[in-house]
C-alpha cells in the first residue's frame, strides 16, 4: 500500500484532462443564498490615540463627508519623536480641528478602557467614580459609535481578528492615506454572510451545570464564539456580526454542532470524493488533493494535472478529518497550503490538525507524509509528484451525514488499508480520541455518566445494571467525569489503533437488586447500599421506613400511603 511513484509512469496531459474531466463533471458546491447580517452605519466615528495623531487623521477625514468626528486621547505624545516642525505646526492643528468632540482619558482610565460590539454598533466605557460611563453618550449624544479608529500605541483591542468596523493603524504606515480612505469608506449598510449555524442537540460544551468540551472557544481568532451560563446551563453562541468565518471551530468541534457553510462540511467531503473518483474514470493517476484559500488558488499560474484544488473559503474549514477522507477516497497525497496572513491562532490550529493526521497515518500503518503542509508561492513543492501511490481506487461512501461517524468511516477505512499496530498512540493534546477509566470498586452504577455524555459512547444495560463504553465514539469532553459523584472516572487520551477501539466493552456490571416487596430488579446494589449509608440519618426514612430504599418506586409510594392511611400525622415529619 505505500508503493513508491517512481515505479509508475505519469502523463501529465492526460492528468490534465482527467482533472478538468473531473471540475467539468461536478462543480463546487456554493451556497449562492447564504444566510447574512447586515450592518449599518452613520459615519459617527470615534478616533483613538495621542491627541496629535488623532488630530491629523481627523483634519485628513474632514473632507469625507463623516456625520461626526470624535476624539478620544488615551495617551501623550511621544517628545522623543517630536520635531521642532511638529511642534509649530500643533496650533495650526488645533485650530483645524477644533470643532472635533474631545476626551483626554488617564493612564488609569486608559487601562480601564472597554470597546465592544461591531460596525454601526460599538459601544465604548471607561469607568468613573466606581461607576461605567458611556462615552458614546457622553461625547456623541448617542447611544453607540459607528466606527472606531485605533492609531494608539497599544491597541485597545489586541484580537489577531478585531470585529468589522475597528481599524488599527500606525500614523506613520506606508499604506496611510489608503487605510485612511477604507475607513471613510465604512458608511452605509453592507451585508456578510452568516458563516455557520449551530445545533444545541449535538453539543458537547455542557450538561447538568458541568462543563465539558471548549474547542470552539479556544480555537476562534476573532473571540466571536462565548459560553453563556444561564441558571443552570452554559450554551455556546456565535457572534456573527464578529465572525469573520475563518472555519476553524467548525473543524474543532467534534460532534458537528457547529456547521460551516460556505459550503456545508459534509457537501465538501463528497465533492472531493467525486472529484477523486471522476479523475480515476478519466485516467488519472497519482492524484494529489490541495486545500488551500480560494483567493490564493485565483492568483496562481494553473498546478500541475495531478493537483486537485479544493478552493476554501477560509484555510481552517477543513480539518484533519477532511484531509483523511481524501486518503480514504484515493488520493495519493494531501497538501495544506498555508500563507502568511493566517492568525496565529489559526496557524496553532492547522499545526494541531497536521500533528493529528500524522498520528492516525502512523498508527494505521501508513506513512504520516502522506499529509503535507505547503506554502503559498511554492510551485514546486505544490507540483511535486507524491511519494508513494494510493491507497485505494475504490470509491469512499458515507451512510450518515453525522460527523463523528463519517470520521469513523474513514478510520475504519484506512486501517483496512493499513497494518494497524493495536497499540495506543498518544496524541496532541485536547484531541478527540481516547478512552476512560472506571474504578469498579467506587462505581455504583448511579449511571449519571450516561445521562450526560453528549455522544453514544456510554450506555446502560437493558436486562441488568452495567455501564458500556464504546471508545470510538468518545470525544474526550469529560463531562461524564464530572458528573460521576463517587470519582470514579477518569479520562485516558490516546487513539488506540486496534480493532476494539470500535468495540463495546463493559466498563462495570453488578447483579441487578430485587425490590424486597414485588421482586422486580431496579437497581444496583452497590447503588442501594450507598443511597442507604447517605440517609441514615434522614427523618424520613427513620425506623421501619428505612426499607423503602430497598422497594422499586411502585412499591415505595404504596408503603407511603399505606402508612399515611394508617397514620395521617405521619406525614408532618417531613
Amino acid at each position: 500500500m505505500n508503493q513508491r511513484i517512481e515505479m509508475l509512469p505519469v502523463d501529465e496531459q492526460r492528468n490534465r484532462h482527467a482533472r478538468e474531466a473531473a471540475r467539468n463533471g461536478i462543480s463546487w458546491p456554493v451556497n449562492l443564498t447564504p444566510a447574512s447580517v447586515s450592518y449599518v452605519s452613520d459615519g459617527h466615528v470615534l478616533l483613538v490615540g495621542n491627541e496629535r495623531d488623532t488630530r491629523l487623521a481627523a483634519l485628513e477625514l474632514a473632507d469625507k463627508a463623516l456625520a461626526s468626528v470624535t476624539l478620544l486621547i488615551t495617551e501623550p505624545v511621544d517628545d522623543s519623536r517630536t520635531s521642532e516642525q511638529d511642534i509649530l505646526g500643533d496650533e495650526s492643528l488645533l485650530a483645524a480641528t477644533r470643532e472635533c468632540r474631545q476626551h483626554t482619558l488617564s493612564r488609569e482610565q486608559a487601562h480601564q478602557l472597554r470597546i465592544e460590539g461591531h460596525l454601526g454598533h460599538f459601544s465604548v466605557s471607561v469607568l468613573k467614580d466606581g461607576e461605567s460611563l458611556d462615552l458614546a453618550r457622553a461625547l456623541a449624544g448617542r447611544a453607540h459609535f459607528d466606527s472606531i479608529l485605533d492609531l494608539g500605541e497599544t491597541p485597545v483591542l489586541s484580537l489577531e481578528l478585531p470585529p468589522p468596523g475597528y481599524v488599527r493603524m500606525c500614523w506613520n504606515a506606508a499604506d496611510r492615506v489608503e487605510q485612511l480612505e477604507a475607513f471613510a469608506g465604512l458608511v452605509g449598510e453592507f451585508d456578510k454572510p452568516r458563516y455557520f449555524q449551530i445545533n444545541s442537540d449535538l453539543c458537547a460544551h455542557a450538561a447538568s451545570g458541568n462543563i465539558g468540551c471548549t474547542r470552539c472557544l479556544e480555537v476562534c481568532p476573532a473571540d466571536a464564539i462565548a459560553s453563556h451560563q444561564g441558571r443552570i446551563e452554559a450554551w455556546i453562541e456565535i457572534d456573527p456580526f464578529r465572525c469573520h468565518g475563518v472555519g476553524s471551530c467548525s473543524s474543532a468541534c467534534p460532534t458537528g454542532a457547529i456547521q460551516f457553510r460556505m459550503p456545508e462540511t459534509h457537501r465538501q467531503q463528497e465533492t472531493v470524493l467525486s472529484w477523486l473518483q471522476s479523475y480515476r474514470k478519466a485516467g488519472g493517476t497519482a492524484p494529489v488533493v490541495r486545500f488551500a484559500e480560494a483567493e490564493d488558488l485565483s492568483g496562481e499560474r494553473e498546478a500541475a494535472g495531478h493537483v486537485l484544488d479544493v478552493p476554501l473559503e477560509e484555510l481552517g474549514a477543513a480539518g484533519h478529518d477532511q484531509w483523511l477522507t481524501a486518503l480514504a477516497g484515493g488520493a495519493a497525497e494531501v497538501r495544506v497550503q498555508c500563507h502568511e496572513r493566517m492568525p496565529e491562532r489559526l496557524k496553532s490550529f492547522i499545526d494541531d490538525q497536521l500533528s493529528q493526521a500524522h498520528v492516525l497515518l502512523e498508527a494505521l500503518g501508513h506513512s504520516p507524509t502522506r499529509v503535507k503542509r505547503v506554502n503559498a508561492g511554492d510551485s514546486a513543492g505544490r507540483d511535486a509528484l507524491p511519494d508513494e501511490t494510493s491507497l485505494t481506487d475504490e470509491t469512499l461512501r458515507f451512510t450518515t451525514s453525522d460527523k463523528r461517524e463519517r470520521l469513523n468511516t474513514v478510520l475504519d477505512r484506512l486501517a483496512s488499508l493499513g497494518t494497524p499496530d493495536g497499540e495506543r498512540h498518544r496524541v496532541t493534546p485536547g484531541a478527540a480520541y481516547g478512552s476512560i477509566n472506571v474504578d469498579q470498586e467506587a462505581c455504583t452504577l448511579c449511571l449519571a455518566c450516561v445521562g450526560n455524555c453528549p455522544t453514544p459512547a456510554l450506555a446502560a444495560g437493558d436486562a441488568s445494571p452495567l455501564l458500556s463504553f464504546r471508545e470510538s465514539d468518545c470525544i474526550q469532553c469529560g463531562l461524564c467525569v464530572q458528573a460521576c459523584p463517587e470519582d470514579a472516572i477518569a479520562l485516558a487520551p490516546g487513539f488506540l489503533a486496534s480493532d476494539a477501539r470500535s468495540e463495546r466493552r463493559v466498563c462495570h456490571e453488578e447483579p441487578a437488586f430485587d425490590c424486597i416487596r414485588c421482586g422486580k430488579p431496579f437497581a444496583s446494589t452497590s447503588t442501594v447500599e450507598t443511597i442507604k449509608a447517605k440517609l441514615a440519618d434522614h427523618p424520613y426514612f427513620a425506623g421501619d421506613a428505612m426499607a423503602r430504599l430497598e422497594m422499586c418506586e411502585d412499591c415505595r409510594v404504596k408503603d407511603v400511603w399505606h402508612e399515611m392511611a394508617r397514620n395521617p400525622d405521619a406525614q408532618l415529619k417531613v
